[in-house]
């Protein structure tokens, strides 16, 4: 007799390594993807000046480089410090096919970033043949040197990178895209935040195949997967060579906003600020590079134009990052999910307020210090005055020191005694039941 059980039972075949590990369903909850659409197209009407437009752009660029990236470090375990190579180059091709008039005037603009991915997905070929072979400081210390090879070649060939002043090229001589021929800002932004979404989309999708799965497998444990007969070599060949795909496009995006492409589109300062910008986000979760690049993007840009400091104070939450959450804005979220499920996050509002409010004058307060001490230093003389946080006073008189000082040190103390009650707030928050019962019975 038969045992219906062992019917329907799914078998797979152990000598095929494709069914031995079954891929994530491509399946998507649509609802995030439907909410950052209307976002995206809701955003010019409330945003509506051309410089905030400008700096929408540069976001939606910088999150597709940066998710681009991510496939290599988060996904991968694969730290580069040369990815700024595939996106510059795929800029360099972009401008070049702007600059074939002929060619460009048959082209729509929308297509425009697809040259910018293949190219950056053929260099990603050929550098990735001999760099992935392993993982770590060899791949580290290979990306680099690649990196300042092809940045110092922007120098010497004159005729694909333009020397040091790059390639400029006119987007408008595109062929009109249903009577669009994007001289306006806000038309620009519309085709970014098309590209934003798709290539999102489909580098989500890739994240659930099976070389996406097996590219987290290789990256926790390389013997293991050799083992069940994969090859990390391979795997994460074809991570790297979608992930230059990706940041092609990025520099693509970046030639059809900016009309200009130089070296410092592919050094190495550009490929350390999409590592600060992932890592910032945090790397363990898919839309940590997504946070990351909105956070150092309005620190690039809004921040700016506030203080000289904006990279101080950037490294410095860099640096704290590191430090005290490895795991990113993303991970200081995806804390709270535990709480958020049991139904007690509430417990942590109070907590929060009294202990971030003071934490957040003490911030304040140490900043306005470090202002006052750089215009000490490097004002001219005569030039007594500064303006820190919409006050105007004379920066060499003793009261604003004394005042910032008082506030920092009186901010920092009223935190630090707050921290227990937020600690105890945490714990309960995220106790289980059976932690709450052994405590009662204790």
């Amino acid at each position: 007799m038969s045992n219906p059980m062992k019917e329907n039972q799914i078998t797979t075949d152990p000598s095929k390594p494709a069914q031995r590990m079954r891929a994530g369903s491509l399946r998507i909850a649509a609802l995030p993807w439907v909410i950052a659409g209307l976002a995206l197209l809701v955003m010019p009407f409330v945003f509506n000046d051309n410089s905030a437009i400008t700096i929408m752009n540069q976001m939606a660029i910088t999150i597709i480089f940066a998710l681009a990236y991510n496939m290599l470090l988060g996904q991968g375990g694969m730290l580069s410090f040369g990815h700024a190579v595939y996106a510059g180059v795929g800029g360099f091709a972009c401008m070049h096919v702007m600059a074939s008039t002929d060619f460009f005037a048959m082209l729509p603009l929308p297509v425009l970033p697809i040259f910018g991915g293949l190219f950056g997905m053929g260099l990603a070929m050929i550098v990735g043949s001999f760099s992935t072979r392993s993982a770590g400081t060899v791949f580290a210390m290979i990306s680099l040197g690649v990196g300042e090879l092809i940045a110092a070649c922007s120098v010497i060939i004159v005729a694909f990178f333009g020397g040091e002043e790059g390639i400029s090229g006119d987007r408008t001589y595109g062929m009109p895209f249903f009577g669009i021929e994007f001289l306006q800002q806000i038309e620009v932004y519309y085709l970014i935040a098309f590209w934003l979404m798709v290539s999102a989309l489909l580098m989500y999708l890739f994240s659930r195949t099976p070389i996406g799965r097996m590219a987290n497998a290789v990256r926790d444990n390389p013997e293991r997967a050799e083992f069940l007969g994969y090859s990390s070599r391979w795997v994460r060949y074809y991570s790297f060579i979608f992930s230059g795909f990706f940041a092609g496009i990025a520099g693509g995006l970046f030639a059809i906003n900016y009309e200009i492409v130089t070296e410092e589109n592919l050094n190495t300062a550009s490929s350390g600020v999409i590592l600060l910008v992932t890592f910032l986000g945090g790397v363990g979760f898919f839309f940590g590079p997504i946070i990351g690049a909105i956070a150092f993007t309005l620190l690039q840009t809004v921040l700016s134009l506030q203080t000289d400091l904006w990279a101080f104070y950037a490294g410095v939450l860099f640096l704290a990052t590191v430090m005290f959450f490895p795991g990113g804005l993303a991970g200081l979220l995806m804390m709270h999910v535990p709480a958020i499920k049991m139904g007690r996050a509430s417990k942590l509002v109070v907590p929060y307020i009294t202990t971030l409010i003071p934490a957040l004058i003490g911030i304040l307060g140490l900043s306005a210090l470090v202002e006052m001490t750089f215009h000490v230093r490097h004002s001219s003389v005569g030039d007594e005055e500064m303006t820190v946080f919409w006050t105007t006073f004379d920066s060499h008189d003793l009261l604003p020191w004394a005042v910032a000082i008082g506030v920092t040190v009186v901010a920092f103390a009223v935190m630090r005694m707050m921290l227990p009650t937020l600690r105890a707030a945490w714990a309960d928050a995220n106790a289980t039941k059976a932690n709450t019962s052994n405590g009662g019975a204790a």
